[in-house]
């Protein structure tokens, strides 16, 4: 479950226009913890194949034989890094908090930028990131 402000986060509680989120997992792997921090759309367009009968009433069939659907897609979502994916595999507990919410694309990347340089994530062996925007890196 996700908790934003101190209170647990529903689906309910996205706001209208609302893109997606900061966050922060952290948890305690090995006796040591650990935090990440990254960016999380609220929903997902994925792609859902056209049943058979819808593709027989095509009447021009060179058009695309699939819809685009907007589904959520951050409810089950335990973070890229593959050490909390790992942990979270095998049972061990993450705290999923959002820090913040953000309204467009562009926004979304400008904040987890700015968060992840402000904790200084690539200074700090408590932090899981190995880099942000994938040109300042944290081994080289």
């Amino acid at each position: 479950m996700w908790f934003f402000q101190g209170k647990e986060f529903k689906t309910t509680d996205i706001p209208d226009n609302a893109h997606g989120f900061i966050y922060e997992l952290s948890a305690v792997i090995d006796g040591k913890s650990v935090r990440y921090i990254g960016k999380k759309d609220f929903y997902a367009n994925i792609k859902k194949n056209m049943g058979k009968k819808e593709i027989a009433a095509l009447t021009d069939k060179r058009v695309k034989k699939y819809t685009r659907v907007k589904k959520l897609a951050y409810e089950k979502y335990y973070g890229s890094n593959i050490v909390l994916k790992e942990a979270h595999a095998a049972g061990i507990p993450i705290s999923r908090k959002i820090i913040q919410i953000c309204f467009s694309k562009t926004e979304l990347t400008y904040m987890e930028c700015k968060y992840q340089f402000s904790m200084g994530v690539l200074e700090s062996d408590e932090f899981l990131n190995g880099n942000i925007l994938g040109r300042f890196y944290k081994f080289k």
